[in-house]
């Protein structure tokens, strides 16, 4: 088993070891990359929610990539090297360097969720059920149907306030036994004799295994993106330290550019997009209005003063299928015993086959026959049908076909 160095020196970024095993390539479980074990190691493997370490490991001459950190069933840690990486030797002596920035925003991340999750215990009573942390956002699941804006806004202040405060951060261990009597905000399950214990000064103590900064101080600040309703609860995102300030300058980044195709200052934006959010409802509105008394004009014309039964053909080239099943609609609505056979040739074809309710043809039945010879897709009852057709199909060669079988 790897002995863990991040435990107690979570700031660790460069260590001495030795390669106790290798993990040819082929041997590797999901992977085509060469992976080694060592004595001890400073590099986090993904758990916990929090996401694995990168770095090198220099053995010799060579200066070989990690690209990921896991952990196999016998508790070692295992590095996954580049897949054109030499493969070092057991026994081979190696200089481990962790990814630094990468450390510092697992730690930044991690440490904030405590910090995150403590407050919601604070002010509402609010417990974290999971944490994820993603490569730009992270989150925690709260066991709550939802949690409203202004308690966003209430938590978000006061866990920087914390951070502002620059409370210490420790590592201690324990027992299970004194764990249960420490008044820990979760306390995991009962797998383990002794447990790794996070304590924020006088706010938070948590049993985890994940790498943490020193001081709240470091966390930087937290900002809080959205809340959603999953399976469990409710997902709060969030952001801290050097994420945050980069959050925030591209949300800022995104409003100016809003704010000056409207020519408007910027927190004048959302009033702006609302404003013409309403007054694109109202053209389409108009338009769809305009469409309807277009095909009621054309399908009067089409019917003329006929009092028989009639078969109306119709090929629409600069209309797309939606106005032509609109059109035979109005048609099979004038109260003549009318069949209506209409079809579109914008990208994608199509046609609609339409009756007066309770005709004598079978529409479905009809447009079946037709798509066959085309291979087209479609369907619909007795009265009304509509399909699609391959492109480069002959929409009016069609037509005239059912127009045949109809004997119109």
């Amino acid at each position: 088993m790897t002995k863990r160095l991040y435990y107690d020196q979570p700031g660790l970024l460069e260590f001495d070891s030795t390669v106790e095993a290798v993990v040819p390539a082929e041997a590797a479980p999901s992977s085509s990359r060469p992976a080694v074990i060592l004595r001890e190691s400073a590099f986090y493997p993904t758990s916990g929610g929090q996401v694995y370490d990168t770095g090198w490991l220099t053995v010799g001459s060579d200066r070989l990539r990690v690209t990921e950190v896991g952990e196999n069933e016998q508790g070692a840690v295992v590095h996954y090297l580049d897949a054109s990486a030499a493969q070092p030797a057991p026994g081979s002596q190696v200089r481990g360097a962790i990814d630094g920035e990468r450390r510092l925003d697992h730690m930044q991340q991690h440490s904030g969720q405590h910090v995150l999750s403590a407050a919601f215990i604070e002010l509402y009573e609010m417990p974290t059920v999971s944490f994820h942390m993603g490569e730009d956002y992270c989150s925690i699941d709260l066991a709550v149907a939802e949690v409203r804006p202004e308690q966003m806004i209430a938590v978000e202040k006061r866990a920087n306030e914390i951070i502002f405060e620059n409370r210490p951060v420790t590592i201690r261990y324990v027992s299970r036994a004194e764990a249960e009597k420490l008044g820990l905000r979760k306390l995991p399950p009962a797998d383990r004799d002794e447990l790794r214990l996070i304590e924020i000064a006088n706010f938070d103590l948590s049993a985890c295994g994940g790498t943490h900064i020193s001081a709240t101080g470091q966390i930087g600040s937290i900002l809080l993106r959205k809340s959603e309703k999953v399976r469990q609860g409710t997902r709060v995102e969030f952001v801290c330290g050097g994420r945050a300030v980069r959050t925030a300058r591209r949300d800022y980044i995104s409003l100016a550019e809003s704010a000056s195709l409207f020519s408007a200052q910027l927190y004048d934006v959302p009033e702006m997009i609302r404003k013409n959010f309403e007054e694109g409802k109202a053209l389409r509105r108009e338009r769809d209005e305009a469409l309807e008394e277009l095909a009621s004009v054309m399908a009067r014309e089409s019917i003329g003063a006929s009092e028989n039964r009639v078969v109306v053909v119709r090929i629409f080239s600069d209309r797309d299928l939606s106005f032509a099943k609109l059109f035979a609609q109005k048609v099979t609505r004038l109260g003549v015993p009318a069949i209506a056979l209409v079809g579109s040739t914008l990208n994608p074809p199509g046609l609609v086959f339409a009756q007066r309710a309770g005709g004598a043809g079978d529409m479905g039945a009809l447009l079946k026959q037709v798509l066959a010879e085309v291979g087209g897709r479609g369907g619909g009852s007795r009265d009304f049908a509509q399909g699609g057709l391959p492109a480069g199909a002959n929409v009016e060669e069609l037509l005239r076909q059912a127009a045949e079988k109809i004997g119109g």
